[in-house]
């Protein structure tokens, strides 16, 4: 069975208030607010997800003028180092001009030489004195102010005013490094608002411990939009289904932030489940086997790239973990299960156990909540006691216009999507870690990138984690698809939902008064 209607605009199973409500420790009030969307579709034009137009009008109206992510601090941490950034096909240099965080103290300027145009920097760099042009030597110091131009006599209108590195505006938050290209911009704390109110622990107390881009073959805002719901998690994510309410997921939007949040514990309102189903997990490892809860078939690892699924009637048959049939008389599977089982999985997370304990929700939760509390106490001591069953737990996910995605305080996970350059068609998708700096302890050095391609794995990642890891290679079986499929629509635009979408629907609407108006929007 799925939920489909159910008499009015929202789901007939629990709802994350409800769960929160009766958790052992409870959730700060932030998370009590409800600020949703006004309710009704939102339907979007296909071509805005392909066309060389429709990425053209986004580089014109958005991301020269809009506040955007560029780099840590940590990044950069020292006098001289800098830091490109790109996006869309624009480029450029984050530099470090003088210690800490202070008016100055960070610059950026278009990654371009006034001379011939020439890239000043190809990628990062630590320790420069001045920002010298490969070509011809022309050079700048840290701050832009024009240095030296080899043989000054041969261009008599070059003055040290008129010819100074165009700044471009540069903000703070939370450890964070944010450019705007529009000289004219508002500030950065106007753009971002009250958000700070919704993390008890500041971003700028974490630092990066894993760092991944990968390239994927899709628009950046189909890529994007994948991470902004928990409503395909029925049909891309199965295996949650015993034991996370998708269904009940409660989603607020303010201006430039939004917010989506799902509870672990209570099963999904798809299936007939009233309490977590260890079941669904036959050998009570995560990788190894699975019990669908609406089909009833039970898909069991042979190896990697090998998956038996039998039916209820005790039929079988034999895939490849992209669902191709091999032998057997079941000839059709689920392929975002047999991805999830066949799959690969890094070293030594062949195992990896699930864990059930207790026989309600609220038994799931309090027991899972005080197994992360142990974890976490020899850092945290006492203190971690007070923390509440949600953030332990749960699945909160923030938003910030136009394409940064902070989880909440006690999940480390942080995401970016850009376009890649000028293919409107393939996009970055960004991860770090943000963990917090162990108290007393010195700053530790920000995480390499690992960089994956269009074929590459996310399990090469390793320092993710087989789990998160696996959850992305399943919504990566989508992003190709959806976006060969966007050309051959047949309505010619998609659509999205009024609640479960709604964080989509309201960045549609963001969007579209950025790209619509001739001068950048102001904040509200």
């Amino acid at each position: 069975m799925v939920e489909t209607k159910t008499g009015h605009d929202r789901t007939a199973g629990v709802t994350y208030l409800d769960v929160i409500k009766a958790d052992t420790v409870p959730p700060p009030p932030v998370y009590m607010e409800e600020s949703p969307y006004p309710g009704g579709v939102t339907k979007v034009a296909t071509h805005r997800y392909w066309t060389k137009e429709e990425h053209e009008r986004e580089v014109e109206r958005l991301w020269k003028r809009v506040w955007q992510m560029a780099c840590h601090e940590d990044d950069i941490p020292n006098v001289g180092d800098t830091h490109v950034y790109e996006i869309a096909g624009l480029s450029y240099i984050v530099v470090r001009n003088a210690p800490g965080d202070g008016p100055g103290a960070v610059k950026a300027f278009p990654n371009a030489c006034l001379h011939r145009g020439r890239q000043l920097c190809e990628a990062h760099r630590q320790g420069l004195k001045v920002l010298r042009c490969p070509f011809h030597g022309w050079s700048w110091h840290l701050d832009g102010k024009l240095k030296e131009v080899p043989s000054h006599w041969d261009f008599p209108s070059v003055t040290e005013e008129e010819y100074a590195l165009p700044a471009v505006s540069v903000g703070h938050w939370g450890g964070f490094v944010f450019i705007n290209p529009d000289p004219d911009a508002e500030p950065l704390a106007a753009f971002l608002g009250d958000i700070d109110r919704h993390f008890s622990r500041p971003f700028k107390t974490r630092y990066k411990a894993a760092h991944m881009v990968k390239r994927l073959p899709c628009n950046w805002k189909v890529a994007q939009e994948a991470f902004m719901e928990s409503y395909h998690v029925v049909g891309t994510h199965p295996e949650l289904l015993p034991m996370f309410l998708d269904t009940g997921s409660k989603y607020d939007v303010w201006p430039n932030v939004s917010r989506a949040m799902s509870a672990s514990g209570p099963p999904s309102a798809h299936t007939d489940l009233d309490a977590p189903d260890p079941s669904a997990f036959p050998e009570g490892q995560a990788f190894t086997s699975f019990r669908h809860p609406l089909s009833d078939h039970v898909y069991r690892r042979i190896e990697e790239n090998r998956v038996e699924v039998t039916r209820p009637d005790g039929k079988t048959g034999l895939f490849d973990m992209n669902a191709n049939h091999l032998e057997g008389e079941v000839v059709n599977a689920d392929p975002h299960m047999c991805n999830w089982i066949a799959g690969k999985i890094a070293p030594g997370d062949e195992n990896m156990p699930t864990r059930f304990a207790g026989a309600s929700s609220q038994d799931f939760r309090a027991d899972a909540a005080r197994d992360r509390r142990d974890l976490m106490r020899s850092q945290w001591g006492d203190a971690i006691d007070a923390v509440s069953d949600a953030d332990m737990i749960d699945a909160i996910f923030y938003s910030v216009f136009p394409n940064l995605h902070p989880w909440a305080d006690f999940n480390p996970i942080f995401y970016r999507f850009r376009p890649d350059g000028n293919n409107p068609e393939q996009s970055l998708h960004e991860v770090m870690y943000m963990l917090p700096v162990p108290d007393g302890e010195e700053r530790p050095a920000p995480a390499k990138c690992t960089f994956l391609d269009l074929e590459d794995d996310y399990t090469k990642a390793t320092e993710f984690g087989s789990y998160l890891n696996k959850i992305f290679n399943q919504d990566g079986l989508n992003h190709a698809a959806v976006q060969k499929g966007l050309h051959n629509h047949p309505k010619g635009e998609v659509i999205f939902a009024s609640y479960q979408e709604s964080k989509i629907r309201d960045f549609h609407n963001k969007l579209n008064r950025w790209l619509d108006s001739e001068t950048p929007p102001k904040s509200c």
